[in-house]
């Protein structure tokens, strides 16, 4: 028999569901058995042999059918066929199934090892990974990396004052304007408890690199500033300190970059300190 390409047949007008709901696996007499079936009337189906597809919960997964225009009886031997067929096919889909579950897994399990289950930032040992490969490119462009490290002035303070709950909803916040100013092949992490580092391409112009560094800088300094509504709390925060380091690509490699960038934020803590010192 020949079935049109494009056919489709509803599931309520197939066969294999009457067969299903019927519990009649096989008919040589399909006109007179299930003579309103539409699909049948089309392909001028008159025997017809069905046997499910099932899994190793026995759910159903479909049917395996065999049809004919004309009237025949199947042979013990067909009926084996299918048997032993439906369940080659029922274990192989099994096997497929568990394949892609087992990769979804490890997909899973590799993004849990690279990032922050609180802020859903990249972690450290992701970032690594990242500034080896982006200063790789940048030695390849004949460009420099910007490299900033953030630490949250005054978290211990909040998390005392406020609670570990609104301290967590703090730092996801952090994370969030954190990423919400990243431009272009820019990304962000959270390194540690109330650290965190910002990461861009910088300039190849040796001249123009401190001052791509101070804006740098100044972007995410803002980005760390201002009202925050935790909750229940609100909270007006004066900002982060916040170390820039221009980095040559073939000067550092990523642990280096990271401490010079690190050296930097402590620098930035210092005078902010001395500054208040001042004031007061």
């Amino acid at each position: 028999m020949n079935i049109p390409e494009g056919l489709a047949v509803s599931w309520g007008d197939t066969l294999c569901k009457r067969a299903l709901d019927e519990g009649q696996p096989f008919t040589s007499n399909v006109s007179d058995c299930w003579g309103d079936s539409e699909a049948a009337k089309a392909l001028g189906i008159e025997t017809y042999v069905s046997t499910p597809v099932r899994l190793g919960d026995e759910s159903l997964f479909g049917t395996l059918c065999a049809a004919s225009t004309q009237s025949r009886l199947p042979s013990a031997e067909v009926e084996r066929v299918l048997v032993l067929f439906s369940t080659l096919i029922g274990q192989h889909i099994e096997r497929e199934q568990l394949l892609r579950q087992l990769v979804q897994a490890t997909e899973q399990l590799a993004q849990h090892a690279r990032t922050d289950p609180l802020t859903g930032l990249i972690n450290r040992r992701a970032l690594l990974s990242e500034l080896t490969r982006m200063l790789a490119l940048c030695q390849r462009a004949g460009t420099r990396l910007l490299i900033a490290y953030i630490d949250l002035d005054g978290f211990k303070a909040i998390n005392d004052t406020y609670g570990h709950e609104v301290g967590d909803k703090f730092l996801t916040e952090i994370a969030q304007r954190l990423k919400a100013g990243l431009r272009g092949e820019d990304l962000a992490a959270r390194i540690g408890g109330d650290e965190f580092v910002v990461v861009g391409l910088g300039p190849s112009d040796a001249s123009v690199a401190e001052q791509a560094g101070e804006k740098f800088s100044a972007r995410i300094s803002d980005a760390t500033k201002g009202a925050f509504e935790l909750g229940s709390e609100s909270l007006d925060y004066a900002g982060a300190s916040v170390g820039v380091a221009v980095v040559e690509a073939s000067a550092a490699d990523a642990e280096q970059a990271l401490r010079l960038a690190d050296k930097a934020m402590y620098e930035c803590k210092r005078l902010r300190r001395t500054r208040v010192t001042r004031e007061t």
